[in-house]
């Protein structure tokens, strides 16, 4: 320690009730508090999937009855549907993600965060970006392309995020004190250096007045963003959560450290070019096309890598599981992984599209996908680290476990119900049947959405209730 602190004479040194010694200073922790920038993106997702699942409501009830806000220009569904997605997208499932990498990442490396302040600078810039798209959205000011609607400023903002995550991790890693680099670590300085990029061309910010190219390659340009924002940074956040928190709560080493890099290069280079499995039914190149299918069945070697690992981890340790909340909500997320790995792989192939594509059941996969996968490990990823962070237990286990088990059946009650109706209108198209002879045999379904739809909006008032109730630390618990 004595050499450390002639290295820096400068900075000041904090201790927390664990006698561990926290960077006080130049990071930023004594201004702040320790591990400010995780209660901030903590938070941030826990507000704004309130707002989120309240959109997401709010389209599922428009579409039962569509003229309920037909003279409301604000929240017509066209502008609603897109709020909604944004808002889980960049507003509730990242930064709970990096919420709990903020927390994972400096304890793995041995040292502080490199800095608190820009941490929480770059929380601040975070919800900024996501409000103005709220508000731009509601105006009818879209890029109108799928995931890619915000417009050239927002864009900037979002970009100018992911470059400052980028710098924190970076500089955080270059002054760690453990020489070997945990897979979670791997992850998640993946997610946010290659989603800077992506983004940036996903969104052709180059272009300000368009944000978008001309005919089929905007297609192309667009659905390499459409794929790569969920499996270039939910999925490696997701995974870099998983690989912390189960070893963390069995008490089990993991299973293996080769099969987590085989799982990680193989994810990278794959996964980068199913996005055109999209565009089947459209004039790209065959030999893209081609590319795209097979890549997409060859998903199963990342997947396989990562819960073969994963879940031989936790072998014999389902009861420790079961007893943290937070590890529970992440194992979930595991087996959501599987069922939506397995039926993405099964869409990409030519005569299922047939009956599947443009139709509910794409959106039941994005549901398992981005709630049931990305969503539940995020919402454990917040429940393991919380105690961690503030000093103290959970406000409620009970409302926790309470919200578990509304998310978990409002999922998979989504994803019945969507897959149905996708096949009755994806086997009607086929059939030649016409949209409209078709919307009563599954007006049903959607009035199913919309109660489930409720339920998961419930859950996220009382996440926010009781997150917000355990993020005070206790006296005495931090520096």
């Amino acid at each position: 320690m004595g050499r450390l602190l002639r290295q820096r004479p400068a900075q000041r040194f904090l201790f927390n009730a664990n006698g561990e010694m926290i960077l006080a200073s130049r990071n930023g922790t004594a201004l702040f508090g320790e591990y400010a920038t995780a209660k901030a993106f903590i938070v941030t997702s826990a507000f704004w999937m309130m707002v989120a699942t309240f959109f997401g409501l709010l389209g599922a009830t428009q579409l039962i009855a569509p003229d309920l806000t037909a003279n409301i220009g604000g929240i017509v569904f066209g502008r609603v549907r897109p709020t909604h997605v944004n808002l889980v997208l960049f507003g509730f499932v990242t930064p709970g993600l990096l919420g709990a990498a903020f927390y994972y990442i400096p304890r793995l490396l041995g040292v502080p965060l490199y800095s608190e302040r820009l941490g929480v600078a770059t929380a601040l810039v975070w919800n900024v970006a996501v409000a103005a798209g709220v508000i731009t959205l509601a105006m009818g000011m879209t890029q109108g392309r799928e995931y890619a609607e915000l417009i050239w400023p927002i864009d900037i903002l979002i970009a100018a995020g992911f470059l400052l995550l980028s710098f924190n991790f970076i500089m955080t890693v270059r002054r760690r004190r453990e020489p070997i680099l945990y897979v979670s670590v791997w992850y998640v300085l993946a997610a946010v250096v290659l989603t800077a990029c992506t983004y940036a061309m996903g969104n052709v910010i180059w272009r300000p007045d368009s944000g978008a190219l001309v005919g089929i390659p905007d297609a192309i340009l667009l659905w390499f963003y459409g794929h790569n924002i969920f499996g270039l940074l939910l999925t490696p956040l997701s995974i870099g959560v998983a690989y912390y928190v189960i070893p963390r709560a069995t008490g089990n080493p993991l299973y293996s450290h080769t099969l987590s890099l085989l799982g990680f290069w193989s994810l990278i280079v794959i996964y980068t070019h199913i996005g055109t499995h999209h565009l089947l039914q459209v004039p790209v190149p065959t030999w893209l096309k081609v590319v795209a299918i097979v890549d997409s069945i060859a998903m199963v070697i990342p997947v396989s890598a990562f819960l073969i690992n994963i879940w031989y981890t936790a072998k014999g340790k389902l009861g420790e599981i079961h007893a943290d909340i937070g590890a529970k909500f992440v194992f979930t997320g595991t087996i959501m992984y599987f069922f939506v790995s397995f039926q993405g792989s099964l869409m990409s192939l030519p005569d299922v599209q047939r009956v599947t594509h443009f139709n509910n059941w794409v959106v039941g996969h994005a549901h398992i996908g981005v709630l049931g996968f990305a969503g539940m490990i995020a919402l454990g990823g917040i429940y393991y680290v919380l105690p961690r962070i503030s000093g103290r237990p959970l406000h409620s286990r009970f409302l926790a476990d309470f919200q578990y088990w509304m998310v978990l059946i409002g999922m998979v009650g989504f994803t019945v119900v969507l897959t149905i109706a996708g096949l009755i209108q994806g086997n009607a198209w086929l059939n030649g049947e016409t949209v409209y002879r078709i919307l009563t045999q599954f007006h049903v379904y959607y009035v199913i959405r919309a109660g489930l739809g409720l339920l998961i909006f419930s859950s996220s008032l009382l996440g926010f209730y009781n997150i917000a109730r355990s993020l005070p630390a206790k006296r005495g618990a931090s520096a």
